[in-house]
């Protein structure tokens, strides 16, 4: 290589050493033989016609570069006169601010848009929820378009990134979280690998329930080499970060999904001795236990005597003496909604009929449009009691029950 034409790369470094020039000449070796590798890789991808106007858009200006170095290194900021020297860049005196910060808040809404439809997906082990992230497509093609033809570094000097570093710079300062930043720096590369495998280990949640989620795992995986290799190299080429964080927050909300998805399989799966419910333990949508006749939701009770006549006011009790309650529903004069009233282990309950009426008070008429609430206290169907077979019973007896005998006195002395 001739040293009388210096590579894009060989430029850029120097550049980067001079602003690093404050920091002893051993720790300045340190850094640059990180990022050399990475520096190199970059302008091989480029080809032989790289310059360092590619490099530039990509990382930013040596001086911002070298800024971000001292910050994830835990060096301290640097004087005010290297500072002054970053201030000098080669760029036009107005630029507009719009694609920038379209990109900037196009990655924060996609994190948290991916954070939220995983959270969902894995709470209800429901792959559906995932549709919503092709709403997100729009925005993040724009995002990674600006970035690949324009570069971060318009990004990177927005004045919400200068105020957000100026914030994170003065947290350094503190000895405590400066401790657990540099912990958590340790923990960048394992983090990406967590990253792929939380992925797999979601595409497989998915796949408990519903069987087509098959489809959902070659894209997964696709996703989980993306960020294994792009996630150690977002401190050379920010861009990357446009993949990094939204899969980073993905993983976040599916993770935190997948926990509440659990604690419902297991409290829904576990017996409690005090539940009222005599097949599988079901509450409604307020908390309140319900009772099941098999498969569907009993609401309301009626009991018959042997002649076939209704009994009211009954108070239901199980074996040990504890009352049946469940839900009691009623209608709302203002609305003419049903809504819960209450609970108990009075039967029978008023039977709620809803629908909607119109005008002429139709019910479920053909322009209807106002709620329809009613409450029947009768009772919905003709009981049939069967008849005992074999000799009649006896007639009960008119005689007074028969009195228990007294105890006995107690000895005299």
């Amino acid at each position: 290589m001739s040293t009388d034409k210096p590579t894009a790369v060989r430029v850029y470094l120097a550049r980067v050493r001079t602003a690093l020039a404050d920091l002893p000449a051993g720790e300045i070796e340190e850094i640059l033989e990180d990022v050399r590798p990475h520096l190199a890789e970059m302008e091989a991808e480029l080809g032989a016609s790289a310059r360092v106007e590619d490099l530039v858009e990509r990382l930013g200006t040596p001086e911002s570069y070298a800024a971000e170095l001292r910050v994830s290194g835990g060096y301290p900021p640097a004087p005010p006169t290297a500072e002054a020297a970053t201030t000098v860049l080669e760029t036009p005196a107005k630029k507009s601010l719009f694609m920038p910060r379209f990109a900037l808040w196009g990655l924060v809404f996609c994190a948290l848009a991916a954070a939220m439809l995983a959270f969902a997906a894995a709470v209800r082990i429901d792959p559906d929820a995932l549709l919503g992230l092709v709403l997100l497509l729009p925005v993040f093609a724009l995002s990674v378009l600006f970035l690949v033809r324009r570069g971060v570094q318009s990004v990177l000097e927005l004045p919400e990134m200068v105020r957000a570093r100026a914030m994170l710079k003065s947290l350094r300062e503190d000895r405590s979280t400066e401790r657990a930043a540099s912990y958590l720096r340790t923990l960048k590369p394992a983090w990406w690998v967590v990253c792929a495998f939380a992925l797999l280990a979601f595409g497989l949640l998915m796949m408990v329930r519903h069987s087509y989620a098959v489809l959902l795992l070659p894209f997964l995986l696709v996703i989980a080499g993306l960020v294994v290799w792009a996630g150690p190299r977002t401190g050379v080429d920010r861009r990357l970060l446009w993949i990094a964080v939204p899969v980073s927050a993905f993983v976040v909300g599916g993770t935190f999904g997948g926990l509440g998805a659990a604690i419902d399989l297991i409290s829904h799966r576990t017996y409690y001795p005090n539940t009222t419910s005599y097949s599988a333990p079901s509450t409604d949508t307020y908390g309140n236990q319900q009772l099941r006749y098999g498969s569907d939701e009993v609401r309301n009770l009626y009991a018959f005597d042997a002649n076939g006549k209704p009994l009211e006011d009954v108070y239901l009790y199980d074996g040990q003496g504890r009352p049946i309650a469940i839900t009691r529903y009623g209608c709302e004069t203002d609305t003419g909604t049903r809504i819960m009233t209450g609970s108990d282990n009075r039967f029978p309950r008023p039977h709620v009929l809803e629908g909607t009426q119109d005008d002429h008070g139709n019910v479920n008429g053909y322009n209807a449009y106002r709620s329809y609430c009613r409450e029947d206290p009768g009772v919905p169907f003709a009981a049939a009691i069967p008849k005992p077979t074999g000799s009649s019973p006896a007639p009960p007896s008119t005689s007074s029950p028969a009195k228990p005998p007294s105890s006995p006195a107690p000895p005299t002395r």
